[in-house]
C-alpha cells in the first residue's frame, strides 16, 4: 500500500504543478487504493506472462513490490504466424495469474494506473501507444518500439505533446556486466563487439525483430554518436560495423545458425571486459518498476532514436550492396516530422 500511495501522490502532486495528469487519476490518488494496477496490451509474447510473474508474485522483494498485473488486452499481432499462435496459451496463463482479459485497449487503460505495451509487433506500437499517451499514463514499450524510425518518433512526439513518460528498452541493456562497463569499469569505452541471434521477419526491417537486443547491448557501452553503418549480410550471419564521431568503432554481429547467445567484447582504457550472460527478464522489470514510481526513464528518447537510425541504415546498406549509410540525414528527417 505504501508503495502506490507514494505513487500516486507523486503523481497527483505532479498533476498540480503542471496541469498534466487526468482527472481519473489524480481521483485515484485521493483513494490511496493499493496496490499499483497495471495494465497489459499484447499476449503475443512471452515477456507478457514473465513480467506479470513478477509483478505478481506475493512474495516480491522490495524493488518490484506494490504493483499488480490487473488486466490484459491480448491483441497483438494478428497476421504474423509465430505471435499469433502464442495469443491463446499466454491468454489461459494470464488469467490462472489472476488478469482479467479485457476487449479493447481503451477498457485497459481506464482499469490500469500504468501501462506495458508487449505487442511483439512493432507495426502496432504507434496505433496502440496513442490512447495511452492521451492518457498521460507511464508506459513501457517492449522492443520493438516501432517496425520503423519514423513510427518511433512519432511515439516519442505524442509522449511529448502529452508529457506523458515513456521508455523502451531491451532486458540486455541492464545485463550486470553491461551496466559495470557503462559505469566506467574499464575507463573509456575504445570500442566493443556485440553478438546475439539475428532472426527475421518478413514484416519488419532485419534487424528490428530480434537482432535490436544485441544492438542495444552495444549501445549501452558505446553511447550514442555513430555516424556511419556499414552492413555485411549473408544468409546465416550479419555483421554490421558503426563508426562513432570520435573514430570509435562499435560491430554488431548477428547468428541466424549456430549456438543461440548474447555477448560481447568491450575495449577500454582500463582493461577488456566481457558482457553477457544473458540475466533473464527481471533486472528490466526492476527498471521498470523504478520507472513507474519515479517517471524517470533510464533511457533516453534520443538513445532508442539513434539505435533504431543504427538499424535503419543498416537495412539501406544491405538494399544497396553494403555501402556506407550515414544516421544523421535519418535522424535529421525523423526529428522534422
Amino acid at each position: 500500500m505504501t508503495h502506490r500511495r507514494e505513487f500516486l501522490k507523486h503523481m497527483a502532486l505532479a498533476g498540480a504543478g503542471v496541469g498534466l495528469l487526468s482527472s481519473d487519476v489524480q481521483a485515484a490518488a485521493m483513494a490511496f487504493a493499493a496496490p499499483i494496477k497495471v495494465g497489459v496490451i499484447g499476449l503475443d509474447t512471452e515477456h507478457s506472462v514473465a513480467f506479470t510473474r513478477t509483478l505478481n508474485d506475493p512474495q516480491a522483494p522490495a524493488d518490484v513490490a506494490g504493483f499488480r498485473v490487473v488486466a490484459a488486452f491480448p491483441y497483438g499481432s494478428r497476421d504474423i504466424p509465430s505471435s499469433v499462435a502464442m495469443i491463446p496459451g499466454f491468454t489461459e496463463e494470464m488469467k490462472k495469474l489472476g488478469v482479467e482479459i479485457v476487449s479493447s485497449v481503451d477498457e485497459l487503460i481506464r482499469r490500469s494506473d500504468v501501462i506495458l505495451l508487449e505487442t511483439n509487433d512493432g507495426r502496432l506500437h504507434l496505433q496502440q501507444a496513442l490512447p495511452v499517451l492521451k492518457s498521460r499514463k507511464r508506459v513501457f514499450i517492449d522492443k520493438p518500439i516501432a517496425a520503423s524510425l519514423a513510427d518511433a518518433a512519432a511515439i516519442f512526439d505524442a509522449a511529448k505533446k502529452y508529457g506523458t513518460p515513456l521508455f523502451s528498452s531491451s532486458s540486455l541493456r541492464f545485463m550486470d556486466s553491461a551496466q559495470s562497463v557503462a559505469a566506467g569499469k574499464i575507463g573509456k569505452v575504445l570500442g566493443a563487439d556485440a553478438y546475439g541471434p539475428a532472426s527475421m521477419e518478413k514484416t519488419h526491417p532485419d534487424l528490428f525483430w530480434y537482432g535490436i537486443h544485441a544492438i542495444e547491448a552495444l549501445y549501452t557501452v558505446m553511447g550514442t554518436g555513430c555516424k556511419t553503418v556499414t552492413r555485411f549480410y549473408t544468409e546465416g550471419t550479419d555483421v554490421v560495423v558503426g563508426i562513432w564521431a570520435d573514430g570509435r568503432i562499435g560491430t554488431f554481429r548477428g547468428t541466424r545458425t549456430g549456438t543461440y547467445d548474447f555477448g560481447g567484447t568491450v575495449f577500454g582504457e582500463k582493461g577488456v571486459a566481457s558482457i553477457g550472460p544473458w540475466q533473464g527478464y527481471r533486472p528490466l522489470v526492476v527498471k521498470i518498476a523504478e520507472f513507474f514510481r519515479t517517471g524517470q526513464a533510464p533511457v533516453t528518447a534520443e538513445e532508442t532514436l539513434e539505435i533504431f537510425a543504427f538499424m535503419e541504415a543498416a537495412q539501406q546498406s544491405r538494399d544497396q550492396g553494403g555501402i556506407p549509410v550515414a544516421l544523421e540525414s535519418m535522424l535529421q528527417k525523423a526529428r522534422a516530422k
